[in-house]
């Protein structure tokens, strides 16, 4: 197991940011680690990367403990902050060879090729970083958690301030080092984690509200919405009315959502009443569960 966190607590003051925090992630395998602002987040990683200790609990990456064996942790680890820290003042090859430099890379110049080419930094390899844009910035950053090929990747944002076709380059570049690393990446992007990660733990309030793929989280909703249009107004009361409805939204026009359990499929009600009340469906659609409609519910409660 890369990562291992055994009832992780971190106390603030009297304030409680982490509790009793416990979760594993396997070798090549890609975690979205997600929740509101505040939620914990950010600590579990500086945790996770030695930054601060726990104030409970026990946590280990690749077998090293986070507290007793931070050096060995370190080593591990490719991490790539929020806050992406760069020397602005230094060329984007300079800055790569200097933190080759720092993990005594043997063939640094190289490595770094790899990197730049990985990374799609070759135009910009000779720039200065204060001159990059925010993407090109990012992209360095990841290049810098990469060089010295560590055995887990922590994330956080990895994709913040990235143009549509930077997103589908960095998010290949994850999948595919998600085959031979742990991955472990936040980001409140929900489409980003249903396309890159392979299962997601969700935090909210410093506790652990879900863990599982994507696929299992949607399907275990307990409700389900169905779109429909009627050719003429009809009253939210009256919809309401119908057996097996719980709530009715009118989204525009004449077109409404419809909430039920998942023990009602309202589908044939809704025909009956359009018969009854002399109307025309349509169109009727049977939506499929978001994953940022499963974390709404889970991080509102």
């Amino acid at each position: 197991m890369s990562i291992k966190v055994n009832n992780i607590s971190k106390l603030y003051g009297n304030q409680k940011a982490l509790n009793n925090v416990s979760f594993e992630i396997g070798t090549n395998e890609i975690v979205g680690f997600l929740g509101p602002n505040g939620a914990g987040k950010s600590t579990m990683m500086k945790i996770l990367t030695c930054y601060i200790p726990p104030s409970e609990g026990t946590a280990t990456v690749c077998g090293f403990d986070t507290n007793e064996q931070s050096i060995e942790v370190r080593k591990q680890i490719g991490y790539l902050p929020e806050h992406n820290p760069l020397y602005l003042d230094m060329y984007v090859k300079e800055f790569l060879e200097f933190i080759g430099g720092l993990y005594k890379i043997k063939n640094s110049k190289e490595r770094v090729k790899e990197m730049i080419d990985a990374t799609g930094l070759q135009v910009e390899q000779n720039k200065k970083i204060g001159t990059l844009s925010k993407g090109y910035r990012q992209r360095v950053g990841l290049a810098q958690a990469m060089i010295h090929d560590p055995k887990v990747l922590i994330m956080d944002e990895p994709t913040t301030g990235l143009d549509p076709n930077q997103l589908e380059e960095i998010r290949g570049l994850i999948k595919k080092l998600g085959k031979q690393k742990t991955v472990m990446l936040s980001t409140h992007i929900m489409q980003e984690v249903e396309a890159v990660c392979d299962r997601v733990i969700i935090i909210n309030k410093g506790e652990i509200v879900a863990n599982d793929t994507t696929e299992t989280l949607q399907k275990n909703t307990t409700k389900q919405v169905i779109t429909v249009e009627f050719d003429k107004e009809v009253s939210v009361n009256s919809l309401k009315s119908i057996q097996g409805v719980e709530d009715a939204i009118l989204l525009e026009g004449n077109t409404w959502k419809i909430i039920s359990d998942l023990e009602n499929d309202v589908r044939k009600e809704l025909f009956n009443y359009a018969v009854k009340h002399n109307l025309s469906v349509l169109t009727m659609n049977k939506e499929e569960q978001k994953l940022e409609d499963v974390f709404k519910a889970l991080t509102k409660k």
